[in-house]
């Protein structure tokens, strides 16, 4: 495939796509189902697409060559896009996901130690002693929405082990103020256009509550470090020990911006993870009983540890294939900075560049029987057979995840955790439907009711 930036006129081909409406473009569709409209948008015109939101260009592409493209091989030309970030400047600021350039990498480059593999392993115990502690509150018999648990069980262990901090008290709270932010950070970005913060609208009035909660809880966090640059093995001692050329220290907006987006992306990707996890074994009972085999066979009834995780290869093959089939980061937006071609089609500057890891996942080119759930898949070379870019459930090139190894590693331990004492049985006739905010969350929540699991009987 032809892909390459422009250094005269570019092709004036247009990549094939569906027409819109006058001045909204495809924002309608976007807004009603932008899974389904990205999904159809693949299957009818093939690996890049074209759209317009509203006034402004845009391309969806679906073939890991050009992903790879856009996300490696020129990913300089292809940046977060400016207008959609703008809308989320108050809460994330200049923290990793926002940031460009130099700035980004200078930041990258400080965090990148507190998720060495060494710093990250020791996190493992602090994982499993938060889970024990939610399960001596679940009893047999119970009904209760797991994704909330999630929520609640991953932003402590997010908190303790990122920035060594206790948000126990703290929970109900700052889950409201997440769930504010999020909801208004998902309107936003459906808007064509943009509104300043300082106009006293609803939204804007609840998004602004949910920032100032999530401030408090933060230079709370800070305080508690009495101002001491200390390295504590986590990453806000990084932030506290580090200088820049001129050996000065980071600013405190910029720690305020760092832990911030550690604090929200530390914790809500796993808590997908784990709640889509739970959703697909309480609907495939056989996959439960499998994986709560292993667990018995690996564990023996102990809690488990880093050093299990080799064994527990079909847990973590069931984190892996509901990253496949409910991947967090659904979509993967990018900003064209100069005029380029890609496989034969005009890329105006400007356009916005989808990705779609929701899309790109079900593709029967790459997974066989992709709608099914089928974590055995995982048991063969899948993983390295597979084109670069087709599964990239952490995005992928300079800016993939900076926590997907700690993600996985929470995710396997806190799944085995689990599922030593309890089974977890779907309670609602209807399936949960994937509810598209800035992360794929599950609408209505995941209601299971408990049952009790001897560690002598399995299931």
């Amino acid at each position: 495939m032809l892909t390459h930036v422009s250094h005269g006129s570019p092709p004036p081909r247009r990549a094939p796509g569906p027409k819109g409406l006058p001045f909204l473009g495809n924002l309608p569709d976007l807004g009603r189902d932008v899974l389904g409209f990205f999904t159809q948008c693949a299957r009818q015109y093939g690996d890049i697409v074209s759209f317009r939101l509203a006034a402004w260009p845009a391309i969806l592409l679906n073939h890991p060559d050009l992903v790879e493209y856009v996300l490696v091989k020129n990913h300089q030309n292809f940046i977060k896009h400016r207008f959609f970030w703008r809308h989320v400047e108050a809460i994330f600021g200049h923290g990793l996901l926002t940031s460009e350039g130099k700035f980004w990498h200078q930041q990258r480059r400080l965090a990148a130690p507190a998720f060495a593999g060494s710093r990250v392993n020791r996190y493992s115990g602090t994982m499993v002693q938060a889970t024990e502690s939610m399960l001596q509150h679940w009893q047999p018999g119970q009904v209760l929405d797991v994704h909330q648990e999630a929520m609640a069980l991953t932003l402590q262990i997010a908190a303790k082990t990122l920035f060594d901090a206790e948000t126990s008290q703290d929970v109900t709270d700052v889950s409201r103020a997440i769930d504010e932010v999020m909801e208004q950070i998902a309107t936003r970005f459906r808007r064509p256009f943009w509104l300043p913060d300082a106009l006293p609208l609803p939204g804007n009035l609840r998004y602004r509550r949910g920032v100032q909660r999530l401030d408090r809880l933060v230079a709370r966090i800070v305080a508690e470090r009495g101002g001491k640059a200390e390295d504590r093995g986590d990453l806000l001692s990084q932030l506290m020990l580090a200088r820049d050329e001129a050996g000065q220290p980071m600013g405190k907006r910029q720690i305020r911006d760092e832990v911030i987006t550690m604090l929200l992306a530390g914790h809500e990707t796993t808590a997908l993870t784990l709640s889509w996890s739970w959703y697909l074994l309480g609907l495939h009972p056989a996959v439960d009983a499998q994986l709560a085999e292993e667990v018995h066979t690996v564990l023996g009834g102990r809690s488990p540890t880093v050093d299990d995780l080799p064994r527990l290869r079909f847990t973590e093959q069931v984190v892996s294939e509901a990253l496949r089939l409910y991947p967090p980061a659904y979509a993967i937006g990018r900003e064209v900075l100069a005029d380029c071609e890609i496989a034969g089609y005009r890329v105006p500057a400007g356009t916005t560049v989808y990705v779609s890891p929701w899309v790109m996942h079900r593709d029967p080119r790459w997974f066989d029987n992709p709608q099914a759930f089928q974590p055995e898949r995982w048991a063969s070379n899948l993983a390295k057979e597979l084109p670069r870019f087709a599964y990239m459930p952490f995005g992928g090139g300079p800016r993939i995840c900076i926590g997907n190894r700690f993600a996985m590693m929470e995710a396997v331990l806190i799944l085995a955790t689990v599922a030593q004492q309890f089974r977890l049985t779907w309670q609602t006739a209807r399936p949960v439907q994937p509810k598209p905010s800035i992360t794929l969350r599950p609408g209505g929540g995941v209601w299971v009711k408990l049952a009790s699991r001897s560690p002598e009987v399995v299931p």
